[in-house]
């Protein structure tokens, strides 16, 4: 496996396997330079194949990934189910064997599992779906008690560099006061969002308290992640997640 993708630090049953991949190891060209992983953004389709071959092998996936046609909202597929073109911002399986993914480059990559082992989940969750509340959806679609659900925060735009207007501000107090500790303000009348904070409130309103990662920023480091805040036109990470077979 490249040693530069992460690995999720977190107390997850050893039959639970996760990965972030980062831009290093693949083939694509500028401005996709390294391994972009997602097939919407107008790279080589010969590229992004070659790339998730790489993943799919050096991860020893035991099938490839459920990609999601993305579209920031909450909608949770049975990943499954899901085949090429499947419209969902989330996905989870009781299955061993099937990989449950989420194309990121800015937006949050959360990860779930049950303290079991029994259950995986993962969500895209850019601030329009966190604030639309696909957090909840797929701890709801999991169906398990809120104390028995782990979560890590994949890579995500940092909180000194995700720039909001005064309307994402509101979406989210208006949902939870509490909220407003996520926000500082930034000139012009805007403000600056903690994207992981808002994540762990939401969490922890839904009983989910054990959750760990969010020390990343995919904007600042340029070397690792891709960041559509930062170039524009720019490839994904893929945060996956997989129960082992017995």
């Amino acid at each position: 496996m490249n040693n530069d993708w992460l690995i999720p630090d977190w107390p997850a049953p050893p039959q639970v396997r996760a990965c972030t991949t980062t831009r290093c190891g693949g083939v694509s060209r500028p401005p996709y330079d390294g391994l972009n992983l997602g097939d919407h953004v107008n790279d080589d389709p010969l590229a992004v194949a070659e790339n998730r071959a790489r993943v799919a092998r050096q991860l020893a996936l035991p099938g490839m990934p459920r990609w999601l046609d993305q579209v920031h909202g909450t909608q949770v597929a049975d990943a499954a189910c899901v085949t090429q073109g499947y419209t969902a911002d989330a996905s989870y399986t009781f299955e061993p064997g099937v990989v449950c993914a989420v194309l990121t480059a800015d937006c949050l990559p959360v990860l779930l599992c049950d303290r079991a082992g029994t259950m995986v989940a993962a969500a895209h969750a850019g601030w329009r779906g966190l604030a639309a509340g696909v957090i909840e959806a797929v701890v709801a679609v999991m169906g398990a008690p809120a104390g028995d659900l782990l979560a890590w925060l994949g890579p995500a735009i940092g909180p000194n560099a995700f720039e909001v207007g005064p309307e994402v501000r509101a979406a989210f107090v208006g949902h939870a006061p509490a909220a407003e500790q996520a926000f500082q303000p930034s000139p012009g009348g805007r403000w600056l969002a903690d994207i992981y904070g808002l994540a762990r409130l939401r969490l922890a309103r839904l009983g989910v308290t054990a959750v760990y990662g969010g020390e990343r920023c995919t904007f600042t480091e340029a070397e690792y992640f891709y960041s559509y805040r930062r170039e524009g036109v720019t490839g994904r990470m893929a945060s996956l997640i997989w129960l082992e077979g017995n």
